[in-house]
């Protein structure tokens, strides 16, 4: 009785790290060896980095938020509390984004929340 090899599954185990490597650069794409270290680990910046994104994001926001405030005579931390104080519930993407395309109702927000 022959040797069964499972070459079916094996030639599309390789096939689809070669798939997902495609693209990548000189051997990295086309040697399966390399091209499934190479995979192995662009998932794992893929995972990291989908966290890392959320907060560069909210670290990004809070930078505009800052800058904005600023320029209305009060400081990140200040306008934050205030707004907690206030009871105003905005969160961060959206005065963000009030800060950047709409100066005119961000102003407004924060002397909301000064009184």
């Amino acid at each position: 009785m022959p040797r069964a090899k499972n070459r079916v599954a094996a030639r599309h185990r390789r096939r689809r790290v070669l798939q997902r490597a495609k693209g990548f650069w000189g051997r990295r794409g086309t040697i399966y060896t390399v091209a499934k270290h190479a995979v192995d680990k662009a998932l794992q910046y893929a995972y990291r980095d989908r966290r890392q994104r959320k907060r560069q994001f909210r670290r990004l926001w809070i930078a505009r938020i800052n800058a904005a405030a600023r320029l209305n005579g009060t400081t990140y931390s200040q306008l934050i509390g205030s707004l907690r104080r206030a009871d105003i519930h905005l969160n961060r993407k959206v005065m963000a984004d009030l800060a950047m395309n709409d100066p005119d109702v961000f102003a407004k927000v924060v002397d909301a929340s000064k009184n």
